[in-house]
């Protein structure tokens, strides 16, 4: 039946860093490969009976298997640090980790989630221990309107965790898929560098509030 059509389902799963289609056909489901990790799942006519694996906690959801995880994040799990931008993996604004990777979650499926682990922002930090990237954002002065601030911590996070001391180049190939309509890139690349191993081990400067140079003024000027 229409339910059970693969392409239908999955036509517009694409991974954060490929516009292309990816699925492929089996008789009783699909394998979905998405950042190298595979998942074979069951599918029902219209809906996905599962558990999803978010933040540390399994819970229990009953969608269309299609339907991007964004939505069940918000909507249904009432986590709203993940924002919605554009819907096409275009801005970042929606970044969260699965198994570990940065995707984008407005147009990663349920589907690809079955068996996964999933991170959202308020799984890898609180309010009384934050996470040092959080922490760096702080002291760096970040943030200005805010939104897009989620998504770029959590790639942030993703970046360093398999590459503790990216040089430049490497953080702005890590971070290109995040977009700051404030113009806070120059902030964000030296909070990633303040939280990357050479600079812990190099700067013995206490945690406090830094006045933006002159070249993050202007940038933030021309935001």
């Amino acid at each position: 039946g229409e339910g059970l059509s693969v392409s239908r389902v999955f036509e517009r799963c694409v991974s954060s860093h490929s516009s292309s289609s990816i699925h492929a056909p089996f008789n009783d489901g699909v394998c979905l490969p998405i950042h190298h990790v595979q998942f074979r799942i069951a599918l029902t006519p219209e809906h996905l009976l599962t558990d999803l694996d978010i933040n540390g906690r399994i819970v229990p959801i009953n969608v269309d298997p299609s339907t991007p995880l964004l939505w069940v994040i918000r909507e249904q799990l009432g986590l709203t640090g993940t924002k919605f931008g554009c819907g096409i993996a275009q801005c970042g604004a929606c970044t969260i980790h699965l198994n570990g990777v940065a995707v984008r979650s407005c147009v990663t499926p349920v589907a690809a989630a079955v068996g996964a682990r999933l991170t959202t922002i308020e799984g890898i930090g609180t309010e009384q221990q934050l996470h040092p990237v959080q922490q760096a954002w702080i002291d760096e002065q970040v943030p200005q309107c805010g939104y897009c601030q989620s998504g770029q911590i959590m790639s942030a996070v993703a970046l360093l965790a398999v590459n503790p001391s990216p040089d430049e180049a490497t953080i702005n190939e890590a971070m290109q898929g995040n977009l700051c309509r404030c113009g806070m890139y120059g902030r964000i690349r030296k909070a990633i560098q303040r939280v990357s191993v050479p600079s812990v081990r190099l700067s013995g400067d206490a945690v406090g509030i830094h006045e933006p140079s002159s070249s993050v003024l202007r940038e933030s000027q021309h935001g």
